[in-house]
């Protein structure tokens, strides 16, 4: 599974013109389950993003998690985090089958509430803007 992870201070998710998905403080999730991704890796995805340090404490060091602030998340699916780039067009063998991956990234968004965080997500499979203010900016890459 490997995921991009965006500190935001707010982020939304449309499709075709609707808002699907919004939150606050939080950390915006394009997700990608990858081929050969075990059952436990939406769990496991979920409580690494839950609890990276990555929101400044009372010295304004990166040093609190999602957990920590009561932060939320927009999970929104991306299997394009699969691209291979030998060439000039990128291929995305690696990604997992559409019915696998939306499996998983459904299973991670349950997981994210599971641990008690608020979760809006995006419409897997569908066209989707995403809109957000990056705070710091911080943006962190993660491969399972």
């Amino acid at each position: 599974m490997r995921a991009v992870v965006q500190r935001v201070a707010e982020a939304r998710v449309t499709v075709a013109g609707e808002e699907v998905g919004a939150i606050g403080e939080g950390v915006v999730v394009l997700l990608c389950a990858m081929k050969g991704d075990g059952p436990d890796a939406p769990s496991r995805m979920a409580a690494k993003i839950a609890r990276l340090r990555i929101f400044r404490d009372a010295d304004g060091r990166m040093n609190r998690s999602l957990l920590d602030i009561g932060g939320a998340a927009l999970v929104v699916s991306q299997f394009t985090l699969a691209a291979e780039t030998k060439g000039n067009r990128p291929g995305f063998s690696s990604a997992a089958p559409p019915e696998a991956g939306e499996a998983a990234y459904e299973a991670t968004i349950a997981a994210f509430r599971d641990l008690g965080i608020e979760t809006a997500t995006g419409r897997f499979g569908a066209d989707m803007a995403v809109g957000l203010v990056n705070d710091g900016p911080v943006t962190i890459p993660l491969d399972l």
